[in-house]
């Protein structure tokens, strides 16, 4: 019997409003802060954001960003 090796893949979510946004992984060698910065060119509010995880779903990692615009107290 084989052994068959398989990494999970990672992945990000975002929260918008009602929707929540899935987000692959720019490049696995990229740290959390730098795939956050990354995507922060498209999603500016990950500028002042954090990152919280990991979770797993299935085959995945996922992390999921939160950001604190917009939110009081």
């Amino acid at each position: 019997m084989a052994l068959d090796i398989k990494g999970l893949k990672r992945v990000f979510k975002l929260k918008k409003g009602n929707t929540t946004l899935t987000l692959d992984d720019p490049d696995s060698r990229m740290t959390l802060t730098e795939a956050m910065d990354f995507y922060s060119m498209t999603y500016p509010e990950l500028t002042t954001a954090t990152v919280h995880g990991p979770e797993f779903e299935e085959d995945r990692v996922v992390y999921e960003f939160k950001t604190t615009i917009g939110t009081k107290g």
